[in-house]
């Protein structure tokens, strides 16, 4: 077998830079083709005539954090984009016109956080947009023209966490928390009251939600866990009430849905347990699939279609390689090769992701992914135990899925194994295994990584002596919990936003987020009473900061809205009044998490550094990965390995 220091190190810039293309996107006339790649090392948005992607150019021109999400309008001259400033998720909603090159703010108004609610092809010209001006706890609901910018309010929000809206640009319906944690539907009424539709229980609060409406309306295509265990789909007929189950998978929750672009009647859906499957609703594409199958390998995503349905972007998921796209004509039946979402990864010894099932000491099946250095072959067990980086996925209430991880890729180069954990509060699993998780945070959650661990260890892939824990937000939390709870456990810790102290946690919540605020404190802890903190202290790893026995290292965005700056701020400050070492990197233009890559690349340099000291592994040295960062370094610069002055 193969040495690990035999195999080449892959730079940290192919791993974490910026994807060479990547969201690719037909324009509705099919015409065109958009995508993200960088301009001058950031991201932005380029377009193309469809059949000459070589005569591709930007049409945006963001110099700073780099655009992550865009949309074609239903005009197809223009595209829409959001963007916020330092991580602060104030966003605001740009379009661009791409007749004049001319880039307009919709939503000039500070301190405002706009979401995108409907973008519909009846009105081409006009857009809805939720914006929370009038009240930083509520977002109101505007049209808003694409080309000139004017705003109409059609719909104040008297206190509701949301609403449902139609291509019409109707208000169908709005959503409110209950102080149990529950949530109710109601429907507006013609005098401007609002009717209660349907009580959705707290359990079913995080998988249950409209999917959309069929072309007449009159259908209402339900993501539902109600009187069930997985969220199934179903249509329910509002006139009549007829309810209809759709498709369903025993183990896994709906995870992805294909609606035709005009009928919008629902196509196909996906179910992930340890890989994505899609079913097959209409036979209208039963063929497409088939044939989609034999292009390529990987996970199939159709991510774009046109309004005509005669043109479609196929996306194609690895875990050992890029994402691939392909432009596919329907009545050609032909699938034309576009690009790699990373052509730099092509060459590079990536290794494959394996699905385990691991059980809890209290029997239940938690779908964990491992991944192995290169240079393990042999039935997928290293000759003796390798260093371990456990990581921990944020939310809690997502999970890890099947594919190309670059965490995973750059830890197994590095010599590691790794391991991620869909722990119980990990969303997709069935709603039974997601409320395992209420009010144990720092108990069965943890319990749960605890658990994982000693099945890696038992497998013969993990030396007890040199596991690392690391990931961000919950996963930052994890960590911070791992080094308090069990401070013998680990050799060391990465703890990215992670939240220290649960009480200022909820009590800092970013405004927009008061109206949910219940499913917090039903799951998490009720920071409202005196009860409550007690029991949020408890399970909050700055009580026990003494314990800390282990190197910690802990990255923080000043301008993170979620996880504020001050849950690192204090449990680095409590660390230091107990002489216990800690480094802290802090970016003063970054938010929950690092969106620019000269700063992903500068901590993850530390990171690797940082974890090569006490695990044991390569690193690439640091060198000038800290070139046009922001990072500062408050504490605990010395303890970090060939650090630049």
């Amino acid at each position: 077998m193969q040495t690990i220091d035999s195999i080449p190190l892959i730079p940290r810039e192919v791993l974490f830079g910026n994807p060479d293309k990547t969201q690719a996107r037909l324009s509705p006339d099919g015409r065109q083709l958009a995508y993200l790649a960088p301009v001058e090392g950031v991201l932005n948005v380029w377009v193309a005539p469809v059949d000459s992607p070589e005569a591709a150019r930007p049409v945006t021109r963001d110099t700073g954090r780099g655009i992550r999400f865009y949309l074609w309008a239903y005009t197809n001259d223009h595209i829409l984009y959001i963007q916020d400033k330092g991580g602060d998720e104030n966003w605001r909603v740009y379009s661009v016109d791409l007749t004049t090159d001319e880039t307009l703010d919709l939503t000039p108004i500070e301190e405002v956080n706009a979401q995108i609610q409907q973008v519909s092809p009846d009105f081409p010209q006009e857009i809805l947009v939720a914006l929370n001006d009038r009240n930083p706890e509520l977002h109101d609901l505007y049209r808003i023209h694409i080309g000139t910018g004017e705003r109409q309010c059609i719909q104040e929000n008297p206190g509701f966490v949301d609403f449902v809206t139609d291509d019409a640009y109707a208000v169908r319906f709005a959503n409110r928390m209950t102080p149990d944690g529950g949530a109710e539907m109601l429907a507006p009424a013609p005098d401007g009251s609002w009717t209660l539709f349907a009580r959705i229980p707290m359990e079913d609060v995080l998988s249950t939600w409209v999917l959309g409406f069929d072309k007449s309306g009159d259908v209402l295509y339900l993501t539902d866990s109600r009187e069930r265990n997985t969220a199934a789909l179903f249509a329910l007929h509002l006139e009549t009430g007829e309810r209809t189950l759709l498709a369903e998978d025993a183990r896994s929750d709906l995870a992805g849905a294909m609606v035709h672009p005009t009928e919008k009647r629902v196509q196909a859906v996906a179910f992930n347990y340890t890989r994505q499957h899609w079913q097959i609703l209409d036979p209208a594409i039963a063929e497409d699939m088939a044939y989609l199958k034999t292009v390529a390998d990987g996970d199939i995503e159709v991510v774009s279609r046109t309004l005509d349905d005669q043109g479609w972007i196929v996306a194609y998921l690895m875990d050992d390689g890029p994402v691939r796209y392909y432009r596919y004509d329907r009545a050609a039946r032909q699938a034309q090769f576009l690009f790699t979402s990373r052509q730099d990864l092509e060459g590079w010894p990536l290794v494959n992701m394996t699905p385990v099932i691991i059980p809890t000491r209290d029997g239940l099946e938690m779908v964990c992914y491992y991944s192995l250095p290169p240079n393990v072959t042999e039935d997928d067990r290293p000759a003796e135990p390798l260093p371990l980086v456990l990581w921990v996925h944020g939310g809690p209430w997502g999970r890890d899925v099947w594919g190309y991880n670059p965490y995973h890729q750059w830890f197994a180069n590095r010599g590691y194994a790794v391991l991620s954990v869909n722990f119980r509060a990990s969303a997709g699993l069935g709603k039974d295994f997601l409320n395992a998780g209420n009010l144990e945070w720092g108990r069965k959650m943890h319990d749960d990584l605890l658990d994982a661990v000693a099945w890696a260890v038992e497998a013969g892939i993990a030396d007890p002596e040199r596991v690392a824990i690391a990931g961000g937000s919950y996963g930052g939390y994890a960590t911070l919990v791992g080094l308090t709870f069990t401070p013998e456990t680990f050799a060391c810790g990465v703890d990215i936003v992670g939240p220290s102290n649960l009480v200022t946690l909820l009590e800092s919540v970013p405004p927009y987020w008061k109206p949910i605020l219940e499913m917090f404190t039903t799951r998490v802890g009720d920071h409202r009473t005196a009860e409550g903190r007690d029991f949020l202290g408890v399970r909050s790893p700055l009580t026990y900061v003494e314990r800390i026995c282990r190197p910690l290292l802990i990255g923080q965005g000043a301008n993170d809205p979620r996880v504020k700056q001050a849950e690192s701020d204090q449990i680095v400050q409590a660390m230091q009044e107990k002489n216990i070492p800690v480094t802290y990197v802090l970016y003063p233009d970054e938010g929950h998490g690092f969106a620019r890559p000269e700063n992903r690349l500068s901590f993850n340099a530390v990171t690797e550094a940082f974890l090569a000291t006490h695990l044991g592994g390569r690193y690439e040295p640091i060198a000038d990965a800290f070139a046009g960062s922001s990072v500062t370094i408050p504490v605990g610069a010395e303890d970090i390995p060939g650090l630049p002055e």
